[in-house]
This record gives structure tokens, sequence and C-alpha cells, in this order.
């Protein structure tokens, strides 16, 4: 698969997804591996949306992470829909992170719920994370944990100047106090600074921030599509393969849309077995633009760049 400078995959290079059977229909999925066996993906739709799978590749619908939605959620929306979740292992529990807002407000939170399945049904709730007020020049949806160096990361952020980082306590996967420092990582410098949905990745010596760029939920007129940068430290400068700052505008592209798979994006990054993968969604052309579940191989060059296969 030829490589373009800078890391970035010829439109005509970029592979299918891997193909999957059952319930594909999800939207901004996040994907672990259990240790009972077995993948979950929980996803924005519902109360938090839930797929099962045996093998990776046969999905079952498997209802939702909560039967009813938290009664704080409706502060932030009518309906109490949440958005975006992160799911991940840690301390002898799983922890969910999912985000409540509304369309094209930052009057947003972002919660967390523990389990100790990570099965639906099975979440308890543990409220509100983090919050931000139409003051803020910041958006507290789409979280994502990471740990570095012993220290427990959330990267978040949606348009609202770009993607920005808060430590968190590890005891309670919140922040430790009411004023942790909010960092900066990435914004374009056009307005509406179309930059969401981070994920951070650990590999080698560098961290990797893949995020989604311009449109989601549009269907087949949507033009997200994923980028990627590197830092030494968790805490930025995140630069692409050229060396511009992610935040004035960097990144390698990474993944966008092709053929069928219109407006790659959400994206999350699980490891199975030795294995990186990149999950996303993907609005199908020939399905009037419904959002479906895409999963790649995340295979990492001699350079140090990711790219997909």
């Amino acid at each position: 698969m030829a490589l373009l400078p800078h890391a970035a995959q010829a439109a005509d290079t970029y592979p299918d997804p891997r193909p999957v059977t059952g319930q594909r229909i999800i939207h901004d999925p996040t994907v672990i591996r259990l240790d009972s066996g077995g993948y979950a993906a929980y996803s924005t739709g519902g109360v938090i949306g839930a797929r099962l799978s045996k093998d990776g590749r046969q999905w079952d619908d498997a209802g939702n992470a909560f039967a009813e939605p938290p009664s704080w959620w409706y502060e932030y929306n009518d309906t109490g829909d949440p958005w975006a979740p992160d799911i991940s292992y840690r301390a002898g529990r799983y922890w969910l992170y999912y985000a409540v807002s509304s369309w094209g407000t930052n009057h947003s939170a972002i919660g967390v719920a523990t389990s100790p399945s990570g099965l639906p049904g099975t979440w308890t709730d543990q409220g509100k994370v983090f919050t931000s007020e139409t003051t803020d020049t910041w958006n507290a949806i789409d979280p994502a944990l990471v740990e570095a160096d012993g220290r427990l990361w959330m990267s978040f952020g949606s348009y609202w100047s770009g993607i920005r980082l808060i430590e968190l306590d590890r005891r309670t996967g919140k922040p430790s106090a009411p004023d942790a420092t909010v960092r900066h990582l990435a914004t374009r410098p056009d307005l509406p600074y179309a930059v969401e949905g981070p994920y951070i990745v650990r590999h080698g010596r560098h961290y990797y921030l893949f995020a989604s760029y311009d449109a989601c939920c549009a269907g087949v007129n949507s033009t997200y599509r994923i980028k990627v940068g590197r830092s030494t430290t968790i805490t930025g400068p995140y630069v692409d393969s050229t060396g511009t700052p992610m935040l004035e505008g960097g990144g390698d592209l990474l993944l966008e849309g092709h053929g069928r798979y219109v407006g790659t994006g959400g994206q999350s990054v699980f490891r199975d077995r030795g294995q990186d993968w990149l999950a996303y969604h993907y609005y199908d052309a020939q399905d009037e633009g419904t959002p479906k579940l895409g999963l790649n191989r995340l295979v990492w060059t001699k350079n140090g760049w990711p790219r997909v296969s």
C-alpha cells in the first residue's frame, strides 16, 4: 500500500473496513475486548446503545447500557440522549464515560458509569465528571481516557476551539480539583474550528492524537475524516509528520471517505491480542447513508506513524 509524504494515504489506497455481520448500525463506537471473552461496543443512540460479539465479526444488538437515563442528564437536553461513549478497564472494573448535550451548544457535561463486567444492564452511574457552559471556550463532550506515566487523563472536545485535555484522579475517575488545568491540544485556524472526537494512544515513545475533522451526522453529505498527530508528552504539543502543530491546523490524514464508505469518523482505538484496531462509523452510500461500524487494523510504519490496513 503506497504512502504519500507525511503519512497520508491516497484515496484509492484506503482499505475497506473489515466485513462484519449482524447489527452493523452504530455511531461513535467504542469497542473493548472483555475479560470474560468476546467484545462489547457502545455508541451514541438509545441510552448508550450496546452491541456484543463473540468473534469481532458477528455483532448482536444488546439493548442499552442503562435501562433509563439518570435524571441529571435532562439538565443538558430534553430527551436525555447521551453521546460518544468511551469504555476502558482499570482498577478491577470497567469505566464508561459519555457526554450529554444539545446540538449547537456547549452547555454540556461528561459523566461516568462503572461496571464489574462491562456488559449492558450492569452499569452504575457515578454522575458528572466535567462540564462546560456558554461562557467557556471549550465543549465538554466526546471524552476519551488515556493513562500516561501512572497518571490518568481525559481528552475531550468539539468545535469551540477544538480538543482539550484534563487530568483525572485515578481513584475517582474525576478531576481532583474544580480548578484543574484544562490544556489545549488541537484546533483549526478557521471557524467553526471543526475538529472533535479525540482519542490518544501510546505507541513507542510517542502519544498519538486521533481526531475527526469536518462535518458528521449528515448521511451521505457528511465530510468526516480522521487525522493524527503525535507528541513525546501527553500534554503536547502534537504535530504532524511535517512538524505542523495540531494547534495550528496540522494533522496527517489517516482515513477519509471512499466508495460507499462516506464520512469516516467518530473513531476510537482498541487493542486485541497485541493488535491495535481503529473503530469508527461511516455512512453507507449504498444504504441511504445509514451509519455503520467500521473496523480496520492499525499498522505502525517504520517511521512511527500509523496507517489503516
